[in-house]
């Protein structure tokens, strides 16, 4: 573009020139404008990691900036706040929501002196942590670090047309220089100036600005526009991978299911009165602050504290005891049943759920049946993946009978549980080896070597593991499945437009230096046929960022 300008005034088509000239910087502003949107879009959406954290100074506590948290200050977690920073527990014991990293819907009770991890929720009393770990090696630090690298990772259409680029300006130019000089030797009326000026015609066209801006900034188009609707693209090659994705293999807990117990059904005998019974459980677990505690009192409501309990007693690995009015009131799990000699007439064995067994005055009065709950768009992300001809499978390493459950309720037709990691790998390795291509879904540690396996690795980054969201090649920020239909028709797009692009591109240039070898083409044609299809293909390209995927 410069050669051609200095060759216009050097022939005195000054206002050409300056068109050459004036097209091209309106053109890199827009794709300045496109660039800034994405990032924008990928800044806002990343850049809410926990600002501020409370630390306890002597007795008092103090919030301050969470980057600004040395290692060894000991900082205070809220009921329902997230970890900002790895450490160790300080308090006696608390209950964090940790299925992202265990890969168990049940949530785990920590003891003094152990190890928790940034992305833990504390769920009951307040808890106090020691930090043990650097802000900046937080997991959503790590989260915005990898996200701001993503365009380190190239589509092949990509890195194509820059090494494409790369020989084919340096063959135009000589071209060019062809044009010029060689008639001098072959035409009878050789004028300089007229072969010249078709020469730098010549040259405007062939320049391959629309290809080299419009398709990087494509994928970034594609890139934020996955970031605002909360879909982390390492790169714009995983954009290209998942647009080709026909099947999608999932993990169970954290992926499809919340990972928090809800109450899912409540089995009383009729000689007893549901009402009280439920009225006696809920508060004898309000002694406890077990997580099965939490979920029954959501169920069951506030708690009647005239309820006169005597000699509560927490059984360890079993449940609570107490007296009421002189009789025995049990709840916690069959061994405790068991324990106390108390006859029953449930084969538990066949129940997919965590039991709670409920016995009073030495007689067995039901049972309570817990579960982690299937989260409210699971169902129609499995209808959505069907429509667009992708196989769903589930794996998990909870019981078969689990599985199968929620497999069915969410119109999964193949289903496998008891899963170790290793076996995982190796049902993904099956699919892979009847040529398909497999996006692997999953949140935990022990999803990160089939995250890392599969064509496409995708990562709940909500709560997701390090390890699970540093392997994989999608994050999805909310947990909420949903996204991964979202994201493979992002992929599908942001391809889609690409190829337009390429196509546009390629034909104009081409009618356009027919146009110009008869002589027919002037420099505006030309401009036209560079900057302006150039200036199209931006567009085009940003119109993804406008485009609705919910």
């Amino acid at each position: 573009m410069g050669i051609a300008t200095v060759g216009a005034f050097g022939i005195g088509e000054y206002p050409e020139g300056v068109a050459v000239m004036l097209f091209y910087s309106v053109g890199e502003v827009f794709q300045g404008m496109a660039v800034t949107r994405a990032k924008g879009n990928i800044k806002a959406l990343l850049d809410q990691r926990p600002d501020e954290v409370t630390v306890i100074e002597g007795s008092q506590p103090r919030t301050i900036k969470a980057k600004e948290t040395k290692i060894g200050d000991i900082i205070q977690l809220k009921p329902g706040e997230k970890l900002a920073l790895d450490g160790e527990l300080m308090t006696e014991s608390a209950s964090f929501n940790t299925a992202a990293l265990t890969g168990e819907s049940k949530p785990d009770t920590k003891a003094k002196g152990e190890t928790v991890l940034a992305g833990m929720i504390n769920m009951n009393s307040i808890a106090l942590v020691k930090v043990n770990t650097a802000y900046e090696d937080s997991k959503l630090s790590k989260i915005l670090e990898m996200v701001q690298n993503a365009t380190a990772q190239k589509a092949p259409t990509e890195l194509f047309i820059r090494k494409f680029a790369k020989v084919y300006t340096p063959i135009v130019v000589f071209l060019a220089i062809g044009i010029c000089l060689l008639p001098y030797f072959f035409v009878s009326d050789y004028q300089f100036r007229d072969w010249l000026y078709r020469a730098l015609i010549f040259l405007v066209i062939s320049c391959p600005c629309a290809l080299v801006i419009s398709i990087p900034l494509g994928y970034f188009g594609g890139i934020g526009a996955a970031s605002r609707n909360g879909i982390l693209f390492k790169g714009s090659n995983f954009l290209d991978s998942i647009a080709e994705i026909r099947n999608v293999v999932m993990d169970k807990t954290g992926t499809m299911t919340e990972g928090v117990f809800k109450v899912q059904e409540v089995n009383i005998k009729p000689e007893f009165s549901k009402e009280d019974i439920l009225k006696l459980v809920n508060a004898l677990e309000s002694k406890s602050t077990h997580p099965v505690a939490t979920a029954i009192h959501n169920y069951a409501g506030e708690i009647d504290h005239s309820i006169p309990l005597e000699n509560v007693e927490e059984i360890a690995g079993h449940g609570l005891k107490a007296s009421v009015n002189g009789k025995d009131l049990l709840v916690g799990n069959f061994k405790l049943m068991d324990k106390f000699s108390i006859s029953y007439d449930v084969n538990h064995a066949n129940i997919v759920y965590t039991l709670i067994a409920i016995a009073y005055d030495k007689k067995f009065a039901g049972y309570i049946t817990i579960a982690d709950s299937i989260k409210s768009d699971a169902k129609d992300t499995v209808a959505n993946l069907h429509r667009m001809g992708v196989k769903v499978t589930m794996l998990s390493g909870d019981k078969s009978t689990v599985v199968k459950y929620v497999a069915d309720q969410l119109g999964i037709e193949s289903a496998f549980g008891d899963l170790l990691p290793e076996d995982k790998v190796n049902k993904v390795k099956e699919i892979k080896a009847k040529h398909q291509t497999v996006a692997f879904v999953g949140d935990g540690v022990n999803d990160a070597p089939v995250v890392a396996l599969s064509d496409v690795g995708i990562a709940m980054g909500g709560l997701g593991s390090d390890a699970t969201i540093e392997t994989a090649d999608v994050v999805i920020q909310d947990d909420k499945p949903g996204k991964i239909p979202m994201a493979i028709n992002i992929g599908k797009q942001t391809k889609k437009i690409v190829w337009q692009n390429i196509v546009l591109a390629f034909v104009v240039k081409a009618v356009v230096l027919a146009l110009g070898a008869g002589g027919l083409a002037t420099m505006w044609e030309a401009v036209f046929a560079d900057v302006g299809v150039a200036m199209l293909a931006i567009l085009n390209a940003v119109r993804i960022q406008r485009m609705k995927f919910s």
